[in-house]
């Protein structure tokens, strides 16, 4: 037949199939090469039939078979070549998967890619080259990137150790505090019970010594009275003194002649300075003298004396001398004699009285008698003291309300009644300053220090008025304070003079002297020296021949 169909084509078939005859040594199988069947690549094409050779050995496979040579096919060696990857990305894949459950991530390069099958057959290479088995990266240590995750459980214990050290420094600084406090009540005791036991030796002393010379540390209350004579230019003046700690009231008297500072600088005396400065620069130019503190001013003029005498019902005094009537025959105005009764006209009489040539302290004494005897009927209590005082109807001080005023003059009456009281004279000397005794007593009453005016200051000048006129001694006030002199009231002489006189005491005022009768337009020969000149520097006498009050 010739049927194409071989009964053998199965058996053929199966001698095509290669041969297995052992494994190389990476265990890959051998096959023989040189079978004479027709056998076809991949694609389909039949293989040119192999021409018989003999086989050549060239080694043994791990089994101890001898290994083959076989000829070089290109197709069969690329499809050699593909299974040999097959089998390397299987075994391989296990293993680098079990890597990646191990290895942590890195910082360092990427891994290589897994090389992807061709799908394209590559040109077979000349010799077949038997790839090497693949192994697992060399990592290095420092190629490892640790991430530190927080410990939660390091974080409390840390905040707990700075609780705690919180806690302790708020303890200590708790027990810091209570021991200063402790130190600062101890120290304030210490320096309270000092305090007692020298307020207690200082107290015991002061009773002791009165008015002595720790009463200068002690609480006064001292204000300055002036009466103001409404006919005429004369006044009077005293301080009224409540000492709280000796507790008694003084009422001190200060003559005319006191020679005090003036504003601008230089001097003036202290009658000169109610005239001319007033109330407000008589009060600091006093200060400034006396180192005291007097805290307001009032100015009693006679008219509201009156008032005042009238509203306290009257007052009771010791007449050092017989006051005349206004007129020749009429009834004295007081009569001399111990405890006599005085209304308002009466009292101002007695208060404002000198006598012809008498001295001028006397007359300052008969006031401060009218003041105490005033002190001893008002009220006691302030608001009714204060009552009395705004029923007079006076424009006060700027330095001393009403109600200050009241104050003061019921504190002071409750000195009075209570036998607390006195009235002193401050001494002073010829020319005007205060003597030694005198700075005793500021010490002991006022609690203050005298510090006399200047003695360099212009020449005080005391003019008498002997022309028998009206008129003389007010222009010469006028010549001299226009010569720049400080002028010093010397009264009026009881009998005429003939010629004037100049008379001077120190030789350093004789230049002084010659000028001042220069002023007066009296001749150098009415000047000379004399024996004193009372309270100022120069004392003139205006007699008959001085024509400047003509």
């Amino acid at each position: 037949m010739n049927d194409r169909q071989d009964p053998y084509a199965h058996d053929l078939y199966a001698q095509q199939q290669p041969q297995v005859y052992g494994y190389d040594a990476y265990g890959r199988p051998v096959y023989r090469p040189d079978a004479p069947e027709r056998v076809y690549d991949a694609y389909g094409q039949p293989l040119q039939q192999a021409q018989p050779q003999q086989p050549q050995s060239y080694g043994y496979d791990p089994y101890g078979q001898p290994v083959q040579q076989q000829p070089y096919d290109p197709y069969q060696a690329q499809q050699h070549v593909q299974q040999q990857a097959q089998q390397q990305h299987v075994q391989q894949q296990p293993v680098q998967q079990a890597q990646q459950e191990w290895i942590p991530r890195q910082s360092g390069p990427p891994a290589p890619e897994e090389p992807q099958e061709s799908q394209e057959p590559a040109a077979a290479p000349a010799a077949e080259k038997i790839p090497e088995p693949r192994t697992a990266p060399d990592y290095r240590t420092e190629q490892f990137s640790f991430i530190e995750e927080p410990d939660e459980d390091s974080e409390d214990v840390i905040d707990w150790l700075k609780f705690s050290e919180s806690r302790t420094e708020r303890r200590d600084e708790r027990k810091r505090k209570g021991r200063n406090r402790v130190i600062a009540l101890v120290v304030v005791l210490v320096l309270a019970v000092g305090a007692a036991v020298g307020w207690f030796l200082l107290s015991d002393a002061g009773s002791k010594k009165g008015t002595g010379a720790s009463g200068g540390a002690r609480q006064r209350d001292v204000i300055v009275v002036h009466l103001k004579e409404t006919k005429g230019s004369g006044s009077s003046t005293a301080l009224l003194v409540d000492n709280a700690g000796s507790k008694r009231g003084t009422t001190v008297l200060l003559p005319n002649s006191l020679v005090v500072s003036k504003d601008g600088g230089g001097a003036t005396t202290l009658g000169k300075s109610v005239q001319d400065a007033g109330t407000g620069g008589t009060r600091d130019a006093l200060n400034t003298l006396l180192g005291g503190s007097i805290k307001g001013s009032w100015r009693l003029d006679t008219p509201y004396l009156e008032n005042l005498v009238q509203l306290v019902g009257g007052i009771t005094v010791d007449a050092d001398t017989t006051v005349p009537g206004a007129s020749s025959g009429d009834r004295p105005v007081v009569s001399q004699g111990t405890g006599q009764s005085l209304n308002g006209q009466a009292a101002v009489a007695y208060a404002t009285y000198r006598a012809d040539g008498e001295d001028p302290n006397r007359q300052l004494a008969r006031f401060g008698q009218v003041m105490q005897g005033v002190l001893k009927k008002i009220s006691t209590d302030p608001d009714a003291a204060t009552t009395t005082v705004e029923s007079l109807a006076q424009i006060p001080d700027p330095s001393l309300s009403v109600k200050q005023l009241g104050a003061s003059l019921a504190g002071l009456a409750a000195r009075a009644r209570a036998g607390a009281y006195d009235t002193r004279l401050l001494s002073v000397q010829p020319d005007g300053t205060l003597a030694d005794k005198s700075a005793g007593m500021v010490k002991d009453v006022l609690g203050g220090t005298v510090k006399n005016a200047d003695k360099n200051a212009a020449a005080r000048v005391s003019v008498k008025d002997a022309t028998g006129g009206k008129s003389g001694a007010a222009a010469a006030q006028v010549a001299l304070a226009n010569g720049g002199y400080t002028y010093v009231d010397g009264g009026r002489a009881g009998a005429a003079e003939a010629a004037s006189s100049v008379t001077y005491t120190d030789d350093l005022r004789a230049g002084e002297a010659k000028e001042v009768a220069k002023t007066l337009g009296l001749p150098d020969s009415a000047v000379k020296k004399g024996g004193s000149a009372g309270t100022a520097d120069i004392a003139v006498v205006l007699g008959k021949d001085y024509k400047g009050g003509s």
